[in-house]
């Protein structure tokens, strides 16, 4: 049973501001302005629109360089619930937890600046 909304939020929000720390200074400064936000799991109209119920990161938006040239501000959004299923399928607890959620976060703003699925994977971001 996964823990409470609250603890799962607070650990993946302590791991998205760690990780933001320890990126260099210009990428932080892009990263910082891009909104993570959180939610147990996809929603309908996510899965309607071709998006896996057990996903567990999306980037949404335009990329970096297309800013202010889009019709849906950029974010990304963490699927809490669905990383702590797989990490406990996998016999993993907290610290499991938090690296998924640094790996799922730098996975999709990879996607933010401009990383295709091949360049991700090469960089172990798979």
């Amino acid at each position: 049973m996964p823990p409470q909304w609250k603890q799962l939020a607070a650990l993946a929000e302590s791991e998205v501001e760690a990780t933001l720390r320890k990126l260099p200074a210009k990428l932080r400064d892009q990263a910082g302005a891009l909104p993570v936000t959180y939610e147990p799991f996809p929603n309908d109209d996510l899965v309607d629109d071709g998006i896996e119920p057990d996903t567990l990161g999306l980037f949404v938006g335009g990329e970096f360089s297309e800013a202010g040239h889009v019709p849906i501000p950029a974010q990304i959004i963490l699927f809490l619930e669905n990383i702590w299923l797989m990490i406990e399928e996998e016999g993993g607890g907290e610290k499991e937890f938090r690296h998924e959620v640094r790996t799922t976060l730098l996975h999709e703003l990879g996607h933010y600046l401009g990383l295709d699925e091949g360049d991700l994977e090469a960089r172990g971001l798979e």
